[in-house]
C-alpha cells in the first residue's frame, strides 16, 4: 500500500499541475485523445472520477447524481476546486485499512486494491489525454509509470471488452514504460491535435 499511496499522490499532483495550466479558451477545443470527447467534456470526466470518484471509493459511498451531470469546468476557479478534491481523496486512501476489503461497484464487489490501482491509472491515462489535448508534458517517475504499465496490462482485455481502451497501438524499441502503457491502452503517444 505505500508505494501505491506515494505513486496515487504523484499522479494526484501531476493532474492538479495540469489543470492549473489550462486556459479557459482551450477547454473549447473540439479534439482530444479520447475521441469521444472534446477538451471540456474529458476534463469534466477526468475530474469526476480522479478526485470525486476516487474519494467516493474510499469511502465506500456512491457517487451522487449531482456530481455526474456537473459541469465543473462552468466554475472559473473549477482547476482550485479540483486540486483542492484531490487532496481529499489523496488524504481518504492515507489509511491503510481503506486498501483492504472491498467496494461494491452497483452489485459487484471489487477488492479496494484493486480499485485504487485502476484509479491511479486512469488519473494518469487521463491527465496524460488532458496535457496532450491542452498542448502539455505529461511527467511521471519511472516508478509511477511502471506501476501504470502493469495496472495497463493487468485490466487492457477486459477494459477492451467494454469498449474502455481501444487496439494497442504500435511503438518503436525506443519508446519509454509510460509510452508503452499509453499504447497498450490505445493510446498513440505521439497523439496531436493538428
Amino acid at each position: 500500500m505505500k508505494n501505491e499511496h506515494a505513486h496515487l499522490t504523484e499522479v494526484a499532483a501531476e493532474a492538479a499541475r495540469i489543470a492549473r495550466s489550462i486556459r479557459a479558451e482551450q477547454l473549447d477545443a473540439p479534439n482530444s485523445p479520447c475521441s469521444d470527447w472534446d477538451v471540456r467534456g474529458l476534463v469534466n470526466h477526468w475530474v469526476l472520477y480522479t478526485s470525486h470518484g476516487l474519494e467516493h471509493r474510499a469511502l465506500r459511498k456512491d457517487l451522487p447524481d449531482e456530481l455526474t451531470t456537473r459541469d465543473f469546468t462552468a466554475d472559473a476557479d473549477w482547476a482550485q476546486q479540483y486540486a483542492a478534491q484531490l487532496d481529499r481523496a489523496v488524504a481518504a486512501w492515507s489509511d491503510p485499512a481503506v486498501w483492504e476489503g472491498e467496494v461494491d461497484l452497483g452489485g459487484s464487489n471489487t477488492p479496494a486494491a484493486d480499485i485504487a490501482a485502476m484509479l491511479i491509472a486512469e488519473t494518469a491515462l487521463h491527465g496524460w489525454d488532458v496535457a496532450r489535448a491542452v498542448g502539455e508534458e505529461y511527467r511521471l517517475s519511472d516508478g509511477a509509470a511502471t506501476y501504470v504499465l502493469g495496472v495497463v496490462d493487468s485490466m487492457a482485455a477486459l477494459y477492451r471488452q467494454y469498449e474502455g481502451f481501444a487496439d494497442e497501438v504500435a511503438l518503436p524499441a525506443s519508446a519509454s514504460v509510460f509510452e508503452q502503457a499509453l499504447a497498450r491502452s490505445g493510446r498513440d503517444p505521439q497523439w496531436t491535435g493538428a
